[in-house]
C-alpha cells in the first residue's frame, strides 16, 4: 500500500510550495530506512572491498587474475540476473524476494568472512551478487510502489540516491581502515552485519505487492537477456585485465551481443514479455536510461583513475587518498539534499540534463592536473562533478519511472538498476582497456578524463533532444 502524502504541486511548479520539502510520517522514515539501508549496503559492497585486495589476495594465495575474480564473481551475477528478479517480483512477491535477497547477501557474507580457500571466497562473492541483483530491483520497486508519484517520492528517491553514492565512497575510505586495523576479513564481516540489522528490521515494515494478474514468465527472454548480460560483463572484465585479444573475451563479446539480439526480437514475438518494447520505445526510458548509463559508468572510472593518480603518480597515502574521496562523499551528500528540490523547480528532464553537462564540464576540468601536482584541483573537481553525478542519478530515476503504473514499476526500476549496475561494470574496463594504449599512467589518466568528460556532454546534449521531443 502507498504511503498517502497531501496534495503537492507537480515537479516543475514555482514558489513555496514548490520548494518546501514533504513531510515523511515516522513509519514512512522507518520504510524509507529499511530500504535505503539495503541499497546502501550494496552500494559499500562495490568498493569496500577493492583496497584490501593485496591483503587478501596475499592471505588466501590468489593470484593477481584471481583478484580480478574476486570483483568480476561480484559483478557477473549482480549485473546479469537483475532484470529477471525485477519481473520475478512483480508476479510472485516484491517483499518476500526482497527478504529472501538480503538472506542471500547475509549468508554469502558470511561464507566469504570465513573463507579457508580462494575458492571459497568466490563462491561467497558469487552469492553476494546474486543476492544483490534480488535485492536492488525490489528494494528500489519497493520504494517506488510505496511513495506515490511526487513530491514524496521525489525525496525518497533523493534520499536513496545520496546514499547509493555515498556508499561507494564510504566503501573506500572504510575498506582501507578496515584492513589495516582488523583486517581484510573485517570488509565482509560489516556487510554480513548490516544484512542482519536489514532482514530483522524489514519483516516488521514493508508490505507485500505483486502485479493483480499473473502472465507466465517469460522464459526465453529471461535466458537470453540473462546469457547475453553474462556473457557482456564476463568480456568486458575480462579484457580490462588482459584486453581483447583473447579469444574468450571475443567469443563472449560476439555471444552477448547475438544473445541481447535475440533478446529484442523474442519480446517484440512475445504475449507477456520480461521487458515491454513499448515502455522501451518510451522516451523517458530510453533516454532517461541512456542518461543513467553514463552517469554511472563515467562516474565509476574516473573514481578509478584518480586513486591510481593519486596514490601511484603522485604517491598520496591509503588515508590521504581516502580523505580526498571522503570531501567528495561530504558533497555527494550536500547535493542529496537540496537535489530533490531543484527537481521539484526545474522538473526531472532538465535536472537529468544539466547535471550531465556539468559532470562532463567537471571532469574536463581534471585535464588540468599534473605529473607532480593537483590534489586540491583533484579533490575539487571530483566533489563538484560527484554532486552533478547525484543530481543525474536521482532525476534519471524520476524520469523512468514517473507516469508507469504501479503493476510495472518492478519492470521500470529494474531496468533503472540493470543501468545503475552495468554502468558501474563497464566504465572501467572500457577506458581501462583505452588507457593502456598510452605509453606512461599519466598519459592514460589524461586520455581517459578527456573520454569520459566528452562521453557525457555528449550523453547530456542527446537526451536533452530526446527528451524535449518526448512531450
Amino acid at each position: 500500500m502507498a504511503i498517502e502524502s497531501p496534495t503537492h504541486p507537480s515537479p516543475g511548479t514555482t514558489g513555496p510550495a514548490a520548494a518546501a520539502p514533504p513531510s515523511l510520517s515516522g513509519r514512512a522514515r522507518l520504510v524509507l530506512f529499511v530500504l535505503c539501508a539495503a541499497q546502501f549496503m550494496v552500494a559499500l559492497d562495490f568498493s569496500v572491498l577493492n583496497v584490501a585486495l593485496p591483503v587478501l589476495g596475499e592471505d588466501l594465495g590468489l593470484s593477481r587474475s584471481g583478484l580480478q575474480w574476486a570483483v568480476t564473481a561480484f559483478a557477473l551475477p549482480s549485473g546479469g540476473f537483475l532484470l529477471l528478479f525485477g519481473r520475478i517480483a512483480d508476479l510472485y512477491g516484491r517483499r518476500r524476494l526482497f527478504l529472501t535477497g538480503l538472506a542471500v547477501f547475509g549468508a554469502s557474507s558470511v561464507l566469504a568472512t570465513l573463507a579457508w580457500d580462494p575458492a571459497s571466497f568466490l563462491a561467497g562473492r558469487a552469492l553476494q551478487g546474486l543476492g544483490a541483483a534480488v535485492i536492488v530491483p525490489t528494494g528500489m520497486s519497493l520504494l517506488t510502489t510505496t511513495f506515490p508519484e511526487g513530491p514524496l517520492r521525489d525525496r525518497a528517491l533523493g534520499i536513496s540516491g545520496t546514499l547509493l553514492s555515498l556508499g561507494f565512497t564510504v566503501g573506500m575510505v572504510s575498506g582501507g581502515v578496515l584492513t589495516d586495523t582488523l583486517g581484510w576479513r573485517s570488509t565482509m564481516g560489516l556487510l554480513a552485519g548490516a544484512a542482519v540489522i536489514v532482514l530483522l528490521l524489514a519483516p516488521k515494515l514493508l508490505t507485500e505487492s505483486r502485479t493483480p494478474d499473473r502472465p507466465k514468465l517469460d522464459v526465453p527472454g529471461a535466458a537470453t537477456v540473462t546469457g547475453g548480460l553474462l556473457s557482456l560483463i564476463y568480456s568486458l572484465s575480462t579484457a580490462a585485465e588482459h584486453g581483447f585479444g583473447r579469444a574468450d573475451v571475443q567469443v563472449t563479446l560476439v555471444l552477448g551481443v547475438v544473445l541481447l539480439g535475440s533478446f529484442a526480437v523474442i519480446e517484440s514475438r512475445s504475449a507477456a514479455p520480461l521487458v515491454s518494447l513499448p515502455m522501451l520505445r518510451r522516451r523517458t526510458v530510453a533516454f532517461g536510461n541512456l542518461g543513467g548509463l553514463a552517469t554511472f559508468s563515467m562516474m565509476s572510472t574516473i573514481v578509478f583513475v584518480l586513486t591510481l593518480y593519486l596514490q601511484d603518480l603522485l604517491h598520496l597515502s591509503a588515508l590521504g587518498t581516502g580523505l580526498v574521496f571522503g570531501v567528495q562523499g561530504l558533497v555527494s551528500a550536500a547535493a542529496g539534499i537540496y537535489a530533490p528540490r531543484i527537481v521539484g523547480r526545474i522538473g526531472a528532464r532538465r535536472t537529468l540534463v544539466l547535471s550531465l553537462l556539468g559532470q562532463g564540464l567537471f571532469i574536463g576540468a581534471l585535464l588540468g592536473l599534473g605529473e607532480d601536482s593537483g590534489v586540491w584541483l583533484a579533490t575539487v573537481a571530483v566533489s563538484l562533478a560527484s554532486a552533478c553525478h547525484l543530481g543525474a542519478i536521482i532525476a534519471y530515476g524520476l524520469t523512468v519511472t514517473s507516469g508507469v503504473p504501479d503493476a510495472e514499476q518492478g519492470l521500470a526500476t529494474g531496468l533503472v538498476t540493470t543501468t545503475q549496475q552495468v554502468g558501474l561494470t563497464v566504465g572501467i574496463p572500457l577506458l581501462g582497456v583505452l588507457s593502456t594504449t598510452q605509453g606512461s599512467l599519466f598519459d592514460g589518466v589524461r586520455l581517459v578524463v578527456a573520454a569520459a568528460a566528452v562521453i557525457l556532454v555528449a550523453t547530456g546534449l542527446v537526451v536533452g533532444a530526446g527528451l524535449r521531443r518526448a512531450g
